[in-house]
């Protein structure tokens, strides 16, 4: 229905109603002269008398009667909805559907949302786990989680952990007969465990900074892995190096059952963060989603 059409619907069941242009203009906020004029306007869309006028009342036609009383209660009940509608958007209610790395939600995401859904039983959740670049707007994400440097530059960027420093870690035994590398080109002598992008589907390249110098090490071994819990299996087995996030080897490397070297060269980058379409008008229940997310520092 075109909006005008609506009001002076609206303008006449308030006519229709009071039995009056005074009282049914200042119900309506207007003037009672601006108000005769859109039921004229109304009459001459139509073709119809809706109204009989005299200089001491006002009352539907027999067309305008039937027409008040099955439009009134069509717009009350549209108002009613619309009512309704805007109370759901004003509690925070619905559907959020978020796409992240399994690592990251099951590390970050899910931890900082756990307690805001205890909090608030209307909100429904759905995570997926999914490690490719994901189109969240074709694929009709609310929202997605990537590392800083990988965001496009038309969406809103949230940071959801602090920096991130990558680590290159092996076992105790794998280093009992081999000398431990000092400087990235020593890898090409050791047996590194391989990282397979599940986006473009090659081999990862290990990168590493130091003093503004940049060494780009493509790694050589006998296993590959595109998930990041198997390379820590095989790093504490023993059979290689690996190439992964500090935070995931720290508490191996802190129990001993990790060695980390090349530290020096692991350069700290942004870490990952919430990022959501720049057009977006935050819901309720999605405003919370980020603010439970967000990163603060010494939390």
């Amino acid at each position: 229905m075109q909006q005008k059409l609506y009001d002076d619907l609206a303008a006449f069941v308030a006519v229709g109603q009071e039995r009056s242009f005074t009282r049914a203009a200042k119900k309506l906020g207007v003037t009672p002269s601006a108000l005769s004029q859109t039921i004229r306007g109304l009459e001459e869309r139509l073709g119809l008398s809706l109204l009989a006028r005299t200089t001491r009342s006002v009352s539907p036609t027999a067309l305008g009667e039937r027409l008040l009383q099955t439009t009134s209660s069509r717009l009350g009940d549209i108002d009613a909805e619309l009512a309704s509608l805007h109370d759901l958007n004003s509690r925070p209610s619905g559907t959020i559907r978020i796409t992240s790395s399994e690592a990251v939600a099951d590390a970050v995401v899910w931890p900082k949302l756990e307690n805001l859904l205890r909090e608030h039983s209307e909100i429904q959740m759905e995570i997926s786990s999914d490690a490719s670049l994901t189109d969240i707007v074709a694929d009709r994400y609310d929202a997605g989680v990537r590392l800083g440097g990988q965001v496009e530059k038309d969406m809103i960027a949230v940071r959801i952990t602090p920096d991130m420093r990558m680590a290159v870690v092996g076992s105790p035994d794998y280093f009992a007969n081999r000398s431990r590398p000092v400087r990235p080109p020593d890898l090409t002598g050791h047996d590194c465990i391989n990282i397979r992008l599940p986006t473009s589907k090659s081999l990862s390249v290990w990168e590493f900074k130091k003093a503004g110098r940049e060494y780009n090490v493509r790694v050589s071994g006998r296993l590959t892995f595109n998930s990041g819990k198997l390379r820590l299996r095989a790093a504490l087995s023993g059979f290689g190096l690996a190439y992964m996030p500090e935070d995931q080897a720290r508490p191996h490397i802190e129990a001993g059952k990790l060695v980390s070297v090349l530290n020096d060269w692991c350069a700290p980058f942004p870490g990952f963060h919430l990022y959501f379409p720049s057009r977006r008008q935050m819901s309720p229940a999605f405003a919370l989603v980020v603010e439970a997310l967000r990163h603060r520092q010494g939390a």
